[in-house]
């Protein structure tokens, strides 16, 4: 009898998993391939999770790609870098295990079909940079890995060694008198709630960043993006915690550099991406805060130094600052905008783009504090003139000057769950005095991305550990006695 006929007779299995993303998809299939029953259960209508919409970054030392390219590394280089950009804020005991196995997980996605872009690996893009090119990605980004592991499953399904339920909730755990965990009630679209058995269930279900509601009730702050995974609602970290189990790393919240929403109405989708890379392009503009005061050296090359600076304003918002001919001259701040779009995203409009012929009207347009704005601006025009900024900044080639002047607001977000569900260094789920609930494991975003990159964005540090976590526990991490 296969995995889908046992799941039809009883609901009598060997592995339940919830939520097919980057993490259940290879506890799935390395779990069948040991010749487990397993149940692979998702509320969307399609596998794949938030890997569709995704960037796919990935990091892992010591793969054959990096030896086939004379690139030395190893797992201690590996540990040592996500530690260090970290600032030592990510779990060490998940850290090492993620790294200590990436490589593996790698090698075996390339197997199987996977492409990185023919430069890879790199240092970094977007993140603080490692000290080796250990990290990846596909053309496709997240999609890149969907295409590579959603096929495998599918074929699983259809040899009967997985049985799939997609549109169904999971909607609470199962336990004995002793508070093991003995399976899960889910409901289909039918709406009958179904009582599966099994000697394990883990969470792959992803965080929560995909509900404006539990987001702001998780991390205190309103949710701006509408990027993420609208599956990812919090579930499994709702159902850890109905048994026991509890939520950390609220200590290691931390925000991206600004989005670009032309919108009040959130959570919104970007418009574009704004260039504040001073590798890529030095800025010509200043960065002012809701009370019009500068907060970070424009050009400082360390990319957590301004995010950690945007962490501590405000609203977590802020606004550049430029003048007519700094928006004649400077190549355009906007990525892939001609300077022509930049000129007409201004004589458009909204929230984000904002015009007028004195500092003190744009101050009041854009709603922040004039008589502030008025010192940054005069305190920058002193530094260009002289070429002592305050900030230390050397790239100041002209002054704020001539009319009519430009803000454009940038508005922190996310787009992963930073706060996650608690596990041990085995991925089992853990009471809050640190003991095992028996049978529950957790893989993924679930944990939150504060686990493995810390306060910090640590290239390729949640899809990697994601797949590898997942690999582990279906290979041999969960104990199952395998009933063939």
């Amino acid at each position: 009898m296969d995995a889908a006929e046992q799941v039809q007779q009883d609901d009598d299995i060997d592995l339940l998993i919830v939520g097919g993303g980057s993490a259940g998809l290879p506890a799935a299939i390395f779990a069948a391939r040991r010749g487990a029953r397993v149940l692979l259960v998702d509320h969307a209508d399609r596998l794949g999770g938030s890997l569709w919409v995704a960037t796919g970054q990935m990091s892992a030392a010591g793969t054959r790609l990096q030896r086939a390219r004379g690139i030395e590394d190893s797992a201690d280089l590996h540990f040592e870098d996500v530690m260090r950009i970290s600032r030592g804020t990510a779990n060490p005991g998940l850290v090492r295990r993620a790294v200590d196995h990436a490589a593996v997980t790698f090698d075996w996605l390339m197997e199987e079909g996977f492409e990185p872009l023919p430069e890879h690996p790199v240092t970094g893009f977007g993140h603080e940079p490692y000290r080796v090119p250990r990290y990846y990605w596909g053309r496709e980004g997240g999609i890149s890995v969907k295409n590579v592991l959603v096929p495998i499953v599918e074929q699983l399904a259809r040899d009967g060694a997985i049985a799939v339920r997609l549109n169904h909730a999971v909607t609470a755990l199962t336990t004995d008198d002793a508070g093991a965990v003995t399976g899960a009630i889910m409901r289909g679209p039918d709406g009958e709630a179904r009582t599966v058995r099994a000697q394990a269930v883990l969470l792959t279900c992803g965080g929560y960043a995909g509900d404006p509601e539990v987001f702001a009730a998780r991390n205190g702050v309103p949710h701006y993006n509408a990027a993420p995974w609208p599956w990812s609602r919090g579930a499994g970290l709702a159902l850890g915690e109905s048994v026991g189990g509890y939520a950390r790393g609220a200590e290691n919240l931390f925000c991206n550099f600004g989005t670009l929403f032309n919108s009040d109405s959130f959570p919104a989708r970007a418009v574009g991406r704004i260039e504040h890379f001073p590798e890529r392009r030095q800025p010509w503009e200043i960065y002012v805060n809701a009370a019009g005061q500068r907060f970070v050296c424009e050009d400082i090359d360390s990319v957590d130094a301004r995010e950690m600076a945007l962490f501590h304003q405000p609203g977590q918002r802020y606004w550049i600052i430029l003048d007519h001919r700094m928006l004649a001259e400077a190549p355009p701040i906007v990525e892939g905008w001609t300077r022509e779009q930049v000129i007409a995203a201004f004589a458009a409009g909204g929230p984000a783009f904002v015009t007028a012929d004195t500092l003190a009207d744009l101050a009041q347009r854009a709603g922040i504090d004039a008589e502030e704005l008025a010192r940054s601006v005069a305190g920058f025009n002193y530094g260009v003139e002289t070429g002592k900024d305050f900030f230390g900044r050397e790239h100041h080639p002209l002054p704020i000057a001539e009319a009519p002047f430009h803000a454009i607001r940038l508005q922190a977000s996310a787009v992963s769950s930073a706060i996650g569900l608690a596990v041990d260094d085995e991925l089992r789920v853990i009471r809050p005095d640190g003991t095992p609930i028996a049978n529950l494991y957790a893989a993924g975003e679930i944990l939150g991305s504060s686990q493995t990159m810390g306060k910090a964005a640590c290239g390729g540090m949640m899809v990697t550990p994601a797949m590898t976590f997942g690999r582990l526990l279906g290979d041999h991490m969960i104990p199952l006695e395998v009933r063939r």
